[in-house]
């Protein structure tokens, strides 16, 4: 006995394929998810560090410092911040600042006190001259406020504009950028420039340790020093979303396969389950041999029950079929012995009696049985699919032909054929056909039997009329059945063994043709055989 192969059945391939569907989807899905929260988590970080680093920088850039300007500035102690002048040299760093990395400045504490020019007081001071073209500074012209701020105008040689923001004059609009009055890269006096790309590094704060997205800002201060102003946001939120995140998918990405593979084996089970049914009933059918066992078909509309209901026409065809060979061979059986009981007994009584054997009537029988013969091979050829020949066979011809075989003693034969009425076939079949037809119609006709061959369009019609008792309707179609004789025609001598009608329609319908019986006339039957016209005719 076959032993099952692990995913043999439906429902097995169909559960497997559907979680397979499902888990190559639900992980596409879930690393779209992790890799868009991590992105929006990181996008917050890096706008919480360029705020903090903004904030600080526009501290630097408003203030006059002194030697202890950059220690005195309001670090946070929760974020790390570090204030570098631009060859690397700590100015300022977070409190608790212990390590950090990610800047491009690992020092922590600033080695000495940052010396920003004299020591003269804000009033008195003098900053550091502009770069070329930024034009002359304000500072001590009139125009100081109380918070240290200063006016200053443009390099177009315009002096007391007191319009300020944030400690510079723009007359650009640009918010927070102080004044630009060249085209060199660092930020004018009492500014913020542009912000220097961002990054990731780490860092510890207080003894612990963690991830963290810095922004870099450049700030001049008010002596014309620039420095660097490097601010870093935790990214400790960042980790613990998507750790979450990936710890809930792990969990529940494989409790939501099984209850797809469970709910898909399910949902097949209970579809597939007339399919077993069908499947137990034809083992059944084979087992016992009784094809009158019909398979269960399902009250539902799908394809399953179409499955059913196809196998039950199938089998109630097989059933006819068998019916029919069964029928076949019986009926042949009986009437091949008659003939040989009949002969077998001749042979007995001449045997006995030499003087009484009926020699005649011994040659008639072994005749009939091997016409009978004859019969049942033809039968059986045209059963196993035996194609027929594409011989063009002109219909009169053969009709005359046949006709002069036969004998003089029977009824009369009149002939009206008509020329070029061609058809493609087995020339032996088709004589076999007409034999058949006018050997029916002169057993039944009473004095003439009518023969005429015609051409329709592209067919031709071949009609065999007698005047005798005729075909009653409702018997019509039985008569081409095998073995079927009606009642007056089923003495031995009179008719047949009911097969020459059988033959005569099978060889029709091989030649791409019918056959069919109506009403003569003269009230007899008319047997109308067509047959298509042989190409080029």
């Amino acid at each position: 006995m076959r032993r099952p192969r692990p995913f043999g059945s439906v429902r097995s391939k169909a559960s497997f394929g559907a979680t397979a569907v499902v888990a190559v989807a639900l992980v596409a899905a879930g690393i779209a998810v992790l890799l868009s929260l991590r992105s929006n988590l990181t996008g917050q970080a890096q706008g919480q560090a360029d705020d903090t680093a903004r904030r600080i920088a526009l501290s630097v850039a408003t203030r006059t410092p002194d030697a202890t300007a950059y220690a005195r500035l309001p670090l946070p102690d929760d974020d790390p911040v570090q204030i570098t002048t631009e060859d690397g040299q700590l100015l300022a760093a977070s409190k608790d600042l212990e390590r950090i990395s990610g800047t491009g400045v690992a020092a922590v504490k600033a080695a000495r006190p940052p010396a920003s020019g004299p020591t003269a007081t804000p009033s008195t001071q003098t900053p550091q001259a502009p770069a070329p073209g930024t034009g002359q500074a304000g500072q001590g012209a009139g125009e100081d406020d109380d918070s240290g701020r200063h006016g200053r105008g443009r390099g177009t040689g315009d002096d007391g504009d007191d319009r300020s923001d944030d400690g510079g004059g723009d007359n650009d609009g640009d918010d927070d950028s102080g004044v630009r009055g060249s085209d060199d890269d660092d930020p004018a006096v009492g500014a913020i420039g542009d912000k220097v790309l961002p990054g990731s590094g780490t860092a510890t704060l207080d003894g612990e340790s963690g991830d963290y997205r810095f922004a870099t800002i450049e700030a001049t201060d008010l002596t014309g020093r620039t420095v660097l102003v490097h601010a870093g946001a935790s990214l400790a939120a960042r980790e613990s979303a998507v750790n979450t995140a990936t710890v809930a998918m792990l969990i529940g990405l494989p409790v939501l396969l099984l209850v797809v593979a469970g709910v898909t084996w399910l949902v097949t089970r209970r579809a597939l389950a007339p399919v077993e049914g069908i499947r137990r009933e034809l083992a059944a059918i084979t087992a016992s041999e009784d094809l009158s066992r019909r398979v269960p078909e399902p009250v539902s509309h799908d394809e399953v029950a179409r499955l059913a209901r196809t196998t039950n026409e199938t089998l109630t065809a097989l059933e006819a079929s068998v019916e029919r060979q069964r029928s076949f061979v019986a009926d042949a059986s009986h009437e091949l012995r008659s003939p040989i009981a009949s002969l077998r007994t001749q042979l007995e009584v001449g045997s006995a009696h030499p003087r009484l054997l009926d020699v005649p009537g011994a040659v008639k029988d072994t005749v009939r049985l091997q016409q009978l013969a004859a019969d049942l091979l033809l039968l059986a050829r045209l059963d196993a699919g035996e194609r027929p020949g594409r011989t063009r066979v002109e219909l009169g011809e053969l009709v005359g032909e046949e006709v002069l075989l036969r004998p003089g003693d029977r009824v009369p034969v009149t002939v009206d054929t008509e020329s070029g009425a061609e058809v493609a076939g087995s020339r032996g079949q088709l004589a076999r056909v007409l034999g058949n037809l006018l050997d029916n119609a002169q057993r039944h006709a009473r004095t003439e039997v009518t023969v005429s061959v015609l051409r329709r369009g592209r067919q031709v019609v071949l009609a065999v009329a007698d005047d005798g008792a005729g075909v009653p309707e409702g018997e019509r179609e039985r008569v081409f059945e095998r073995f079927v004789r009606l009642d007056d025609a089923r003495s031995r001598d009179d008719g047949g063994a009911g097969l020459g009608l059988a033959i005569a329609r099978d060889v029709a319908r091989r030649h791409g043709g019918t056959l069919d019986v109506g009403t003569a006339p003269s009230g007899g039957a008319r047997f109308e055989l067509r047959l298509p016209l042989a190409e080029g005719s």
